[in-house]
């Protein structure tokens, strides 16, 4: 165990917001700097797993800083297995920051991001997935994103990772007894050998797909509602947030900057752009408008390209889906479905160019769009998905299934035990990284820096 005490706000603090804030203490000082800075009145016994009400105290002058309570967490009873204080005082900015620095002033070191979940990691009271999964949880943007980060915290995932691991351990003990002993063992079924490795790599492939989904939960899509002037952009981003986030009249070029509004749809967390009518303009605020609605078109996930239906696909309209960047999903959506096309208008006015077809103004088609909208991404739901792989676990399980590939084309090749077992240790030492059996002090700092401090 780390023989340091740290100390961190363990809850979000501002100006008016939040009425209780918190700070927490780990390690081996830690009950002693309560006892320091913390006046319980009466008989208040210091037992584990108790409040105690009283005062923190500033032991220099006796000033009383703060009404607070104190809770204490003897080792190994606590997230971190060291004995952990909790000071609960009230929230704001001032009250809570007094009470860290004199915590910091008595000793403890304030603590690093994640630096009490890696402890917990360390003391063995989490493994990696499940300690990641705890950001996730403080990160989820929709519930079904939690309830993913739940999954993983009750240890579905690390259940999974470590059964393969397990199977591919029996595995290679049984090539590297014949490597080493064989004249004195019966021989090997090697067909069956190569069969349970092409079941894990299938289970890590499953995993993998599954990723896909789940990445999309956790961190949704970034959509860009391109199209020419009032073709209904804004009625569109309106009518899909239920709120009147943009400006809405029949002037073309209202819509000047981008709009962003946050929303989750099916599950789904999405990032809606409502970017300015990309047209010649002598306007030099909504050519910034414009320049901007560029810019969105390439940091979208998926593009939204809204055009007039009873106008037709025009010209214009061609010209802005040549700017959409190659690779980048695109979904024409006809608007104006409640209306008749203009006299003269573009024979395709039926709307045989269009993907979807809406009316933003009364809402028909809203949920052919979201469907078509998930869908074109290759993510139309997340079919009863119960753990998913977070970046770099996903990495690792593709260096497994990689190297899995390697050792069955050593097994399809007839080459000696051997060399079916180089690639195979890859594979379990791969599987372990994901759960911190092996990993380096490297990794661990990269993957709980990340987290929030208190946390």
């Amino acid at each position: 165990m780390p023989d340091d005490t740290i100390a961190a706000v363990a809850t979000a603090i501002a100006a008016g917001e939040g009425s209780v804030a918190i700070v927490r203490l780990s390690g081996p000082q830690a009950e002693a700097i309560g006892r320091r800075l913390f006046v319980a009145p009466g008989q208040q016994v210091w037992d584990s797993h108790r409040v105690l009400y009283g005062h923190v105290c500033d032991p220099a002058s006796g000033e009383r800083v703060d009404e607070a309570l104190l809770l204490l967490m003897r080792a190994p009873r606590s997230f971190t297995r060291e004995t952990v204080v909790e000071l609960h005082c009230h929230g704001g900015l001032i009250c809570v920051q007094r009470v860290l620095e004199l915590v910091l002033a008595a000793g403890a070191r304030r603590a690093l991001p994640g630096e009490f979940s890696q402890r917990a990691f360390l003391n063995g009271r989490l493994d990696l997935t499940r300690a990641e999964a705890i950001s996730e949880l403080i990160t989820a943007r929709s519930r079904r994103a939690a309830q993913l980060a739940m999954s993983g915290l009750d240890g579905g995932l690390e259940r999974r990772i470590a059964g393969l691991r397990e199977r591919l351990l029996d595995q290679l003990a049984e090539l590297e007894a014949r490597v080493d002993f064989e004249e004195d063992l019966p021989p090997l079924d090697a067909e069956a050998v190569a069969a349970e490795l092409e079941a894990v790599r299938f289970a890590l492939e499953h995993l993998l797909a599954e990723a896909e989904q789940g990445q999309l939960l956790r961190e949704g899509l970034r959509v860009a509602i391109v199209g020419r002037p009032n073709v209904g952009k804004s009625s569109l981003l309106n009518r899909l947030s239920r709120s009147e986030r943009a400006i809405v009249t029949d002037l073309p070029g209202t819509t000047r900057d981008l709009v962003e509004s946050e929303l989750v749809l099916k599950g789904v967390p999405l990032t809606l752009l409502d970017t300015a009518g990309i047209r010649s303009t002598d306007d030099r605020v909504e050519q910034i408008g414009i320049e901007r609605s560029r810019a969105a078109l390439q940091s979208a996930d998926v593009v939204l390209l809204l055009f007039d239906l009873t106008q037709g696909w025009t010209a214009e309209d061609e010209a802005l889906r040549v700017l959409v960047p190659e690779g980048v999903p695109l979904l024409r959506v006809g608007n104006k479905a409640d209306q008749p096309p203009a006299a003269g208008g573009d024979p395709v006015a039926d709307g045989r160019t269009a993907d979807v077809r809406i009316s933003a103004l009364t809402g028909d088609g809203q949920e052919a769009l979201v469907e078509a909208l998930l869908h074109g991404c290759g993510r139309s739901g997340d079919q009863g998905l119960q753990v998913a792989l977070n970046r770099r676990q996903r990495d690792l399980a593709a260096a497994a299934a990689v190297s899995l590939t390697a050792s069955l084309e050593a097994a399809a090749a007839s080459l000696p035990w051997d060399f079916w077992t180089i690639d195979l240790r890859g594979a379990v030492r791969s599987l372990g990284e994901i759960t911190g059996q092996e990993v380096s002090e490297a990794v661990l700092d990269r993957v709980f820096s990340r987290f929030c401090i208190g946390k």
